[in-house]
């Protein structure tokens, strides 16, 4: 269906996606793109353990030093791509990508792998940005819609190369963990010759002057504190991910009687459910009325699901699958209305005519938040029990309704309805 209602369904919108031929071939080299990190996810820490023989505090120390790499990646992408075609710079990340995996085969000690597991990431997070990047300029005004596809194409290739990595670890040997490697490798040299097939979109053309709500013209990211203000109240509404990946499963082992088998259940719900929803939900956040109120329906969902995972500890072992259950599903709702509010506005609040060096500074708030998250969960929320699961859904939830606020006041289309622009305000 479309974004903003009836219309064609999932798989007629892949064939014709906004943008065209080249978004088309884009969305593939992402799905192939996410395969390889489906691929990565979920063998790279039995890899690290059985081939290159790391202890856990060597992999804990190992990827928190490359999410802080990756931190990097967004607004070093975004300052090239002010410089530089995107397309070139994408498939530069692939390329690199490649090398580095490559390196990872032949490393096998500490140090070695240190700096290259960071340039990894580092290229990761700069190469999702490019995406984003791509995709605002090849789909234009319907960049919402095309975000939606771009969702539910990346978690149809994640969950497809989780499939394949349950195959390898079923085998368990040596050179099964390599081949997934190299699985992942491989999916670089294919993402990388499928974006060399498109063309270089054409960036949006500046305007002159003003014209209505909205910013035209700023300082730059890192002086415009309005901005900065968004970026940084981005990263609490960007905490679903932590939620999902990190404190549900980890409650429910340590907290809960639920079956422990339930965990792979939260995956299976998020990844169909994104897969299939986004499209629709993606209707809710196209414009800047729609996604600032979108804005409080993140905060009220999660809201929701960390009051189901303080009650997860009453009752049986059925009735607190039931009630994790629950707050998986919310947290997947959640999930679907950020991942297109948040690049929405990201997008409308940046200026035109700098909008690749905003955009490359707001992909930093997921980076902080990959690395800040689940520390957060497991030190502090999880430590004070089921009332700092309370404690934090209500501090998501008045955050949210600050970044609603400060949202609207900078695009113009709050209670004061006056506008303004990215140069006044701070």
């Amino acid at each position: 269906m479309r974004a903003g209602g009836g219309g064609p369904g999932l798989l007629a919108q892949l064939r014709d996606p906004p943008g065209g031929r080249d978004a088309r071939i884009m969305l593939l080299a992402l799905a192939v793109d996410r395969t390889g990190s489906g691929l990565w996810a979920a063998s790279s820490v039995l890899y690290l353990t059985f081939v290159t023989h790391l202890s856990a505090q060597q992999i804990g120390i190992l990827l928190g030093t490359a999410g802080i790499a990756g931190i990097a990646g967004s607004p070093l992408a975004g300052r090239l791509a002010g410089r530089l075609p995107v397309r070139t710079l994408l498939i530069g990340c692939h390329l690199l990508r490649l090398v580095t995996l490559a390196l990872i085969l032949a490393c096998t000690s500490f140090g070695a792998l240190l700096p290259v597991v960071a340039v990894t990431y580092l290229g990761d997070r700069a190469a999702k940005t490019l995406e984003m990047l791509f995709a605002t300029r090849a789909a234009g005004e319907r960049r919402v819609a095309y975000q939606a596809l771009s969702r539910s194409a990346a978690n149809a290739g994640y969950g497809v190369g989780a499939g394949l990595a349950a195959l390898g670890l079923a085998v368990g040997t040596t050179d099964a963990y390599r081949a997934l490697i190299l699985g992942n490798a491989l999916s670089f040299v294919v993402a990388a010759g499928l974006v060399w097939r498109t063309a270089e979109p054409a960036p949006a053309p500046v305007p002159r002057a003003p014209a209505g709500g909205g910013p035209a013209k700023g300082p730059g990211p890192w002086r415009d504190r309005g901005y900065l203000r968004f970026v940084l109240l981005d990263i609490p509404m960007n905490l679903d991910d932590s939620v999902l990946g990190v404190g549900l499963p980890l409650w429910l082992v340590s907290r809960t009687s639920a079956p422990h088998a339930l965990v792979p259940a939260f995956l299976v719900l998020n990844t169909v459910l994104v897969v299939v929803l986004q499209l629709s939900v993606s209707k809710r956040a196209e414009g800047p009325r729609r996604a600032t109120r979108a804005l409080l329906l993140y905060g009220g969902l999660m809201l929701g699901c960390c009051a189901f995972m303080a009650l997860a500890t009453r009752g049986g072992a059925w009735a607190a699958a039931v009630v994790l259950l629950a707050a998986a599903l919310l947290v997947t709702l959640a999930e679907l209305m950020r991942s297109v509010s948040s690049w929405e506005l990201a997008v409308l609040l940046a200026p035109e005519d700098a909008r690749a060096a905003y955009l490359g500074v707001a992909g930093m708030s997921q980076s902080i938040q990959k690395s800040a998250g689940p520390p957060l969960l497991t030190g502090v929320v999880m430590a004070a029990g089921p009332v700092g699961w309370l404690a934090l859904g209500a501090a998501v939830a008045g955050l949210a309704v600050v970044q609603n606020r400060t949202c609207a006041r900078r695009l113009g289309i709050g209670p004061s309805r006056t506008k303004v622009t990215a140069s006044n305000v701070g």
